[in-house]
């Protein structure tokens, strides 16, 4: 199966499932076109006249619905099939993040890797993906539940940094803010769930 039908057909449907159980009024949109710049073409008085967006497709955005007609991007999540992400991948995604966090600082981002067999997460994912919130490889198409249930708690911590992040970026000199004194980002590593 090709990644954009895989995308569509078997992850999204997945991850729209396991995050309807959660708390939130999420929503997962596939191959939608995110704005990672804003340039001004020209202005009136001193505002912003003439504006133009550019944006890059994602393969996976999970956002959370607000009212009727409005929405916050929370979570992106890019994908590889078949263990093929190269040390390019990692850097284009990587670019990709830091672009999209230019409009959304809030954003967290990150990739699944699919069909990887048993490789787990490759060094050079590592290496050179350092805009990455989270990284997950999934031994083929379809998750097990272990997986699953790894990636849907993950995805709804990634939702709740999002929105803590949002509140301290654009709260901070309100008065019924919270005061923080550490922000901290966890490094969680899952091992392969082990077959009896």
């Amino acid at each position: 199966m090709k990644e954009v039908r895989w995308v569509k057909e078997i992850v999204a449907p997945a991850i729209e499932e396991g995050l309807k159980r959660s708390e939130y009024n999420l929503s997962v949109r596939a191959g939608y076109k995110l704005p990672y710049a804003y340039e001004i073409k020209s202005y009136k008085g001193t505002s912003p006249h003439h504006t133009e967006s550019m944006e890059y497709e994602t393969d996976l955005l999970i956002v959370e619905i607000c009212e009727q007609d409005k929405w916050i991007p929370r979570v992106v999540v890019e994908t590889k099939k078949n263990g093929q992400v190269t040390t390019h991948d990692a850097i284009t995604y990587s670019h990709k993040a830091m672009s999209h966090r230019q409009v959304h600082p809030y954003l967290r981002y990150g990739i699944l890797l699919g069909e990887n067999k048993h490789y787990g997460l490759p060094g050079r994912l590592v290496r050179h993906g350092t805009q990455f919130d989270f990284m997950i490889s999934w031994a083929k198409e379809e998750p097990t539940d272990y997986e699953l249930n790894n990636f849907i708690e993950m995805l709804l911590k990634e939702v709740e940094a999002s929105k803590k992040l949002e509140e301290i970026i654009y709260k901070s000199r309100k008065k019924s803010r919270g005061i923080y004194t550490m922000l901290h980002k966890e490094l969680k590593a899952v091992p392969e769930e082990k077959e009896n």
